[in-house]
């Protein structure tokens, strides 16, 4: 006691106030083996938390006689309180993470922006390519970015499929804002009757864009559905566990030598099963239908779009010598021609050889028609266009120019994987339509995925069957 009254010559800073001073002394009376001064529980226990926004506020007055709780309810509390703040802190925690990814895609949309008004000019020269040819790069390089290391039959990750969407959304928006006039008749209040100009779609966006992106939803559902698969990939040239049980590397001898990057499907040693290759068979005329419709939709867009004049400049005068001699020869001779045969004859061994014919036919082809609509004054590609309403069927240059034209086209099918000529190139390089740029480089990308699920399907059957 003679402690307790010294204590009060000491002035600690402290005013307690009624409240406390109530609990001290009810928790002393009632529990004397717990002291207010001492590391129990009891001294630092808090009721009211100015942090929390779960703990109750406690009123001064509200204090009864009851003895306090024994120790180790109060212990209890503590750990209560410390699981009702875990749930406000997750609450934080994916409020800030949602603002990072908001300013992430904010910076992505200001980063895309800046790359259309500058026309991938850094430098802000005004040297930049025009805005078609722009997003046309910019779909070309996210294909690239999403697609290009993906050289396996399996899903897409959920990062790249969640890049995929919301990056070609952006770049798709722009189709809502291309329009074209037509004139509508609209009934007036008083009864009049007028013609106003009023703005829809255009039409080959309206068309062709829904189709694009049901194709898009298409392939990559055909890639979701091989999540569990019965084959596996190992490195060409690699021992794996998987190679070394399967047995199945007998593929690797017939991989030709400038592909050795590709993956090798592998497959159990008793192959797969008839389910597992029905499925397989499936998805394979599936991506192949696509990929006939993606080839349609891009051939059309490109065979709209303007010749640019230096193309045209650079035509040879004569499409027997571009030619050569011996094709020149067998598309002059007979009534009949079959741009197959003649593909057979021909005996080409690389994709390289295709693609120069390709050049040269196309090229032959074009030399043709500016002869056969010499006569006409106009454009020269006005003449290119109007040649088939213009132009004597009879014409040997027109007639040349049809064959080549069912040449270039058996050429490109026998071909799929070839690369855009010299043409198609250059008229996306000139052309300066940001809807046909739209068109043409999203059904150009399509087509890849789809040639590529083609192959990698035939991969694993072909394993499968040896």
């Amino acid at each position: 006691m003679d402690n307790l009254s010294n204590s009060d010559d000491y002035d600690l800073g402290y005013q307690p106030s009624v409240s406390s001073v109530d609990q001290n002394e009810l928790s002393t009376s009632e529990t004397p083996g717990c002291s207010t001064m001492s590391g129990s529980p009891c001294a630092y226990c808090r009721t009211n938390s100015e942090a929390s926004a779960f703990s109750e506020p406690i009123d001064g007055n509200s204090f009864s006689s009851e003895p306090s709780p024994p120790p180790w309810p109060v212990a209890k509390s503590r750990s209560l309180n410390r699981l009702l703040m875990k749930p406000h802190r997750q609450v934080v925690d994916d409020k800030l993470d949602d603002h990072e990814s908001t300013d992430s895609e904010l910076e992505m949309v200001k980063e895309r922006f800046a790359k259309l008004l500058l026309g991938e000019d850094m430098s802000g020269g005004g040297k930049g390519v025009c805005t078609a040819v722009t997003i046309s790069n910019s779909i070309t390089n996210l294909y690239a970015s999403v697609f290009g290391q993906n050289l396996r039959l399996e899903p897409l990750s959920p990062e790249k499929k969640a890049m995929w969407k919301r990056e070609m959304d952006c770049l798709l928006s722009v189709c809502d804002y291309i329009v074209e006039f037509s004139p509508t008749l609209k009934d007036l209040d008083d009864g009049t009757t007028v013609e106003m100009m009023a703005s829809k779609p255009r039409s080959d966006i309206y068309i062709n864009l829904p189709a694009l992106q049901k194709l898009d939803m298409m392939l990559i559902e055909i890639m979701d559905s091989f999540e569990d698969t019965e084959f596996w990939y190992a490195k060409q040239g690699s021992m794996s566990g998987n190679s070394v049980r399967s047995g199945s590397f007998r593929r690797v001898s017939q991989r030709k030598e400038d592909k050795w990057w590709l993956p090798v499907p592998c497959v159990p040693p008793g192959g797969l099963s008839e389910k597992a290759r029905k499925h397989l068979q499936h998805k394979r005329d599936c991506a192949n239908q696509i990929h006939k419709a993606a080839m349609a939709i891009n051939s059309t867009i490109l065979a709209e779009m303007e010749i640019p004049e230096s193309f045209l400049a650079t035509l040879p005068k004569s499409g027997k010598s571009c030619l050569g001699e011996s094709i020149y020869r067998y598309m002059c001779t007979g009534d009949k021609f079959s741009p197959e045969h003649l593909l057979d004859c021909l005996n080409i061994t690389s994709e390289h050889e295709a693609l120069e014919l390709a050049d040269r036919v196309e090229a032959s082809m074009y030399t043709w028609r500016r002869k056969a609509c010499m006569s006409h004054s106009k454009s020269s590609w006005d003449l290119v266009k109007d040649l088939m309403a213009d132009s004597d069927r009879s014409d040997k240059n027109h007639v040349l120019a049809e064959r080549a034209d069912s040449l270039l086209f058996c050429l490109k099918q026998r071909y799929p994987e070839l690369s855009q000529t010299t043409l198609d190139t250059s008229k996306i390089q000139y052309n300066r339509d940001v809807g046909k740029a739209i068109l043409e480089s999203y059904s150009r990308v399509l087509e890849g995925l789809a040639f590529n699920i083609v192959a990698w399907i035939e991969g694993v059957l072909y394993v499968d069957r040896t």
